[in-house]
This record gives C-alpha cells, structure tokens and sequence, in this order.
C-alpha cells in the first residue's frame, strides 16, 4: 500500500538532485561558511589595528579615523547559517567556474597594479572574494575527498577543525574591539600587546594562505570539470566561450578600478555571475543556471554586511598606505644601521 502511495508522487527531475549525499554538502557548506568567518574577522581586525596605530603614529586619539561599523546587517549566526545553505546548493561545477573567475581577476590585478597594491586595493579584493573562498574550499573538498571510502567521517574532522578556528577568530576579533585600546595601553594583555607589535603581519599572511587556498581550487576546478566531457570536441566547445567571457569580464573589472569600489560592489557582481548565466544557457545544464542564481544571494549575503568595512577601508588608504611606507623605511634604516 505505502509503495503504491510513493508510485503517485512525483519525482524530482535529475538536475535538482544533490550531486553527493546531502550530508556531505552541508559539511562542506559548514566548511566554506567557516572559511568566509575566518577571512572577515581577520580582515576586520587587520584594519582595525592599522586605524589604531595610524592613530597612535600621528597623535590624533581625538580626530576622526577610519572604524568598521559595530552594526550587524544580520546576525553572524544566521549569516553563517545561510550561507552553509547556500554553499551547500551550489553544484561542484558552478563553484569551480566562480572561482576560476576569481583567480583571472586576481592575477590581471596583480599584473596591472604590480608588487606593490595601491589605493589599499588588496583589502579591496580580499573584501570581494569572501563567496569565492566558501566555493573555494567547497570546490577542493568535493575534489579532494571524491570517492574516498569513509568520505563523511573525514569530512566531520575537518568540519570541526574548521568550527573551532572560526569560534577562536570570531572571539579574537570581539576581544579586540572591545578591549585592544585599554590592553594595548596597559601592557599588560599578551594577545594584544602581540597584535600591537606584529599586526601588520595579518595581512601578507592571510593573502599567502589565500594563494594556497585558490591554487589547490583551480587545480580541482580544472580537473573536475575536464572529467565531465567525454571528447575533446566537446571541451573546446566549452571552454572556447568561457574563455571569451572571461576575458570580457576581467576587462570589464579592470575599468571599474578607477571607480570608489563601495558603490560599484553589487554591480560587478551582477555583470560576472550574469555573464556566467548567460553562458551557462548556450553551454551548461539547468542545474548550473539554477546555482548561478544561488550565487547571486551568496554574494549579496557576503558583501552587503560588509560595506562598513569596505568604507573604513577607503576613508583610510592613504593613512594606510603612508603608515606602511614609514615601515619599510624604519626598518630599512634600522638594518643599514646594524650593518
């Protein structure tokens, strides 16, 4: 009887269906929300402490300075709920594409802006890629762990690695907004009196460990989506406009650098995942289109309650960017001075 009453329902159509069991994609949703908390406590810290000491350098306790904003546009429990969703949705070949997206952006910033970034445009781009680091690390589990024998239990391990590096970052980032300017004076708190000392090393450290992130990615990315055609025809025949669409992108990117990033966020991220939609009509399945859509909503859920950070950021680049030179040349002359 109750067979015959599940024969009626009907079934949902293939390119609904999970890829992997719905228990692993939520793990590696809880990965990637835990990679994207990470990043943004970091990076909030980073400019936090660098507004700090721009203001202990210049004597200027009572002027205004750049801060993030205290208010939450949602609560960081629902926003790392919703995002576990939301990675957990987007299919391995989506992911792969948003972050193949990402790594041109990156290296045609880094060809154009050179070694050194201007106009505190790394912090910019960091900001920017939260939602591709969450398919990053989304991407490179699915890769990495793909017909592994006891797949949930390895993915369980780094899911609870990855809870408590985000618990200690979010807890250090509140520790350090409440209570930085009074230790810091004090001298007597180890974290931040270390944080005083050596914060400035946050930022090159966490744009390394990025690095890693995005190449373990792109080569899973690559790899994974060449194991799904069956000929070569049948690859050129994809990535022959992918390439081209990627390339009107990074352009497309490249002009938007002269415009304050604050007001051109959202709008950027319309053109790259529409031309993603589009292309994904021509050469992709229904189920891309749909977790393109998804990402919009990643995305916005990423970057709108970040656009305090983005402002702080701004308001201060040239005291950031002055504040950085007068580092180099203390300790370039402090090492001409012992040699």
């Amino acid at each position: 009887m109750l067979s015959f009453l599940f024969s009626l329902i009907p079934s949902l159509p293939s390119w609904l269906l999970f890829e992997i069991s719905p228990v692993d994609n939520v793990l590696q949703g809880v990965v990637g929300a835990c990679g994207i908390s990470v990043l943004c406590n970091l990076l909030r810290i980073h400019v936090f402490i660098e507004a700090n000491r721009i203001e202990n350098d210049n004597g200027c306790e009572g002027k205004s300075k750049p801060r993030t904003d205290n208010r939450r546009w949602l609560p960081e429990a629902f926003q790392f709920w919703i995002l576990t969703g939301i990675l957990a949705l987007v299919g391995s070949r989506v992911a792969s594409l948003v972050v193949l997206e990402f790594c041109l952006r990156a290296i045609s910033a880094r060809i154009t802006t050179g070694a050194d970034s201007h106009d505190g445009y790394t912090e910019k781009l960091l900001v920017q890629c939260q939602f591709s680091v969450g398919c990053a690390l989304s991407c490179s589990l699915n890769f990495l762990h793909k017909e592994a024998p006891h797949r949930w239990m390895s993915l369980l391990l780094v899911t609870a690695l990855s809870w408590y590096l985000a618990s200690q970052c979010s807890r250090l980032y509140q520790h350090v907004k409440s209570l930085f300017h009074l230790h810091s004076s004090q001298r007597y708190c180890g974290i931040c009196i270390g944080l005083f000392t050596s914060g400035s090393s946050i930022l090159p450290y966490l744009c390394c460990l990025l690095i890693l992130i995005f190449t373990v990615a792109a080569t899973a990315a690559l790899t994974s989506i060449n194991q799904q055609f069956a000929s070569a025809g049948e690859a050129v025949r994809f990535w022959t406009p992918l390439t081209i669409c990627y390339t009107l992108l990074v352009m497309y990117m490249q002009d938007q650098q002269r415009q304050p990033i604050s007001q051109t966020t959202l709008q950027t991220v319309v053109v790259r995942l529409g031309g993603l939609l589009l292309l994904m009509l021509m050469v992709g399945q229904w189920a891309d289109m749909l977790h393109i859509v998804i990402c919009f909503l990643g995305e916005a859920i990423c970057l709108i309650p970040t656009e305090d950070l983005l402002d702080a950021i701004e308001s201060g680049t040239p005291d950031f960017q002055q504040n950085r030179a007068s580092r180099r040349n203390r300790r370039y002359l402090k090492h001409n001075k012992d040699e």
